[in-house]
């Protein structure tokens, strides 16, 4: 898993189409995660894509974490809860918008420089000095 992707569309649709309370489809969504995340964490440790020496560390913070955030939205009224959810998920939108345009224009001056520096080679190649014409033979 790369992230935000199946389990956010089915909180909106949980919430939206089937009416479902914003806390009910977020335990939803997590009940559907297990799974997911257990094969992707499988998959990714049987391809070495898995520095444990982070997992080490990331993981008290992560577990803190998540028993705080569980404490904080069970607090949080639904109405607000899906408020706050939604400017979460502007949030990332916009951010992830940004990074590709950055990236982007960042591909588009590396090519350019290639071009130029491309077209300059050219450019010397087809010079007199290069083609033999500099009067020595």
């Amino acid at each position: 898993g790369l992230g935000m992707g199946g389990g956010t569309i089915l909180i909106l649709l949980l919430t939206n189409i089937f009416h479902v309370e914003q806390h009910i489809a977020q335990a939803n969504n997590l009940f559907f995660f297990i799974p997911t995340s257990l094969m992707a964490i499988y998959v990714h440790s049987k391809n070495n894509n898995i520095n444990k020496q982070t997992v080490v560390k990331m993981l008290p913070a992560c577990i803190l974490g998540a028993i705080i955030g569980a404490n904080i939205s069970m607090k949080i009224n639904s109405e607000k809860l899906k408020k706050y959810f939604g400017i979460f998920l502007l949030c990332i939108g916009t951010y992830e918008i940004i990074i590709t345009v950055k990236n982007r224009i960042k591909q588009q001056k590396r090519e350019e420089k290639e071009n130029e520096k491309s077209s300059n080679r050219n450019a010397y190649r087809g010079s007199n000095w290069w083609n033999g014409r500099n009067g020595c033979k």
